[in-house]
């Protein structure tokens, strides 16, 4: 009987070190994996904790920007603060001065711009007051002619005329909108970039909707448009030309009939083609008017310091006491030193919300709490009012 030892028994022998030997190192290798994941949950903690720290005071969207959130492309960030809101030097409803205190919030870098604006039009199929036909209940008193979609368009008169009655340089333009700036015939072709004229307090109001904004107080438009100078008469500081160098598109020459586009325009620029302010926003001063979230009322302001306000509840203008309005900052291409002067931080101009003009636009803002919308008196939709009487 033969005693040679089985090979089989052999390897089974000397197998068991090895498999031992893996499991330990397969051991070590998974604590090494598990410490060096232990220390990275310590880090994040630790980073978001201080990242919390530093985000939190300046409010949630710059929190959300930085996490790469996209809705504030395009907006710069204004922070919270206090600020002398009105003029002493400027037209009564711009009296009295007073302190103002705000609440951080975000606006549009530049006004809305056509092409903005159409992209909003081909998403929702809206169409703009001026696109659609007046009611003849609100016009009585009008034939059925001249009832026809149109929006109000600036017409150059002839000769000298007087400052008083604003009614001559304006014209109700059927098949004028914000497509149609003179009217049929004229385009947007090489416009894309200027700002959307000929849209109503409602328009903005839709648009803004749609894109997650609103339309700033005109607390913040102040606020923001004077960018960090305080008690200045323009928004870029004490000279109406420094060194010869226009920093707004206004109105130059003798107004309303000789324009000398001595700044480069006769009509409206493309945006940020002057220098922005010191928050880096473009356009606070000239281009367009643009609509604010509150209603007109020229003896609105109060002496105390107030906090966020919202504006008033309800609308009085004196040039106009049957119709309600709502409040427009910052000036036009029509706006001449002779005139209305609206390019100054502090100056106020108002027009019925359902009123479309060529030189009036509008930039929306966002802020961590959006400002409900406060109701107030009706309005009626004006086919040839408005402008920029005084």
């Amino acid at each position: 009987m033969s005693t040679r030892p089985d090979p089989d028994e052999k390897v089974r022998r000397y197998r068991w070190p090895w498999f031992l030997l893996v499991a330990v190192i397969l051991g070590i290798v998974l604590t090494i994996v598990w410490v060096l994941g232990a220390i990275r949950n310590v880090r994040r903690i630790r980073d978001s904790n201080r990242g919390q720290s530093t985000l939190e005071p300046q409010g949630r969207p710059q929190r959300e920007a930085q996490l790469g959130k996209t809705w504030t492309n395009g907006m710069v960030w204004i922070p919270a603060g206090t600020f002398q809101m009105g003029s002493a030097n400027g037209q009564p409803d711009e009296r009295p001065v007073h302190e103002v205190s705000l609440d951080g919030f975000w606006i549009d870098q530049t006004e809305v711009t056509n092409e903005q604006f159409e992209k909003f039009v081909k998403a929702t199929g809206y169409l703009t007051v001026a696109e659609q036909q007046p009611d003849p209940k609100q016009f009585p008193d009008a034939p059925p002619e001249k009832l026809v979609p149109g929006s109000v368009v600036f017409r150059p008169p002839d000769g000298e005329v007087s400052l008083e009655n604003h009614y001559v340089w304006w014209e109700y333009v059927p098949g004028a909108n914000w497509r149609h700036p003179e009217g049929p015939g004229s385009t947007l072709i090489g416009r894309e970039k200027h700002p959307v004229a000929h849209v109503c307090w409602f328009d903005a109001v839709k648009y803004a909707e749609w894109i997650g904004k609103r339309l700033p107080t005109e607390a913040e438009w102040e606020y923001a448009s004077r960018g960090r100078l305080a008690g200045k008469p323009y928004v870029w500081g004490d000279e109406q030309v420094p060194q010869n160098q226009w920093k707004a598109n206004i109105w130059q020459g003798r107004f309303p009939h000789d324009n000398s586009a001595e700044d480069g325009f006769r009509g409206t620029a493309p945006v940020g083609s002057f220098p922005p302010n010191g928050y880096g926003l473009y356009d606070m001063a000239g281009n367009v008017w643009e609509w604010c979230q509150d209603w007109y009322l020229p003896n609105y302001y109060s002496p105390i310091s107030v906090k966020n306000p919202k504006g008033p509840d309800t609308s009085f203008d004196p040039n106009e006491p049957g119709i309600a309005k709502r409040v427009q900052r910052g000036g036009s291409y029509l706006c001449s030193d002779v005139y209305c002067s609206g390019y100054r931080p502090s100056a106020r101009m108002k027009a019925s919300p359902d009123t479309g003009l060529s030189h009036t636009g509008f930039r929306c803002v966002r802020s961590p709490n959006h400002i409900l919308k406060r109701k107030g008196p009706g309005s009626r939709r004006q086919g040839g009012g408005g402008g920029e009487p005084r």
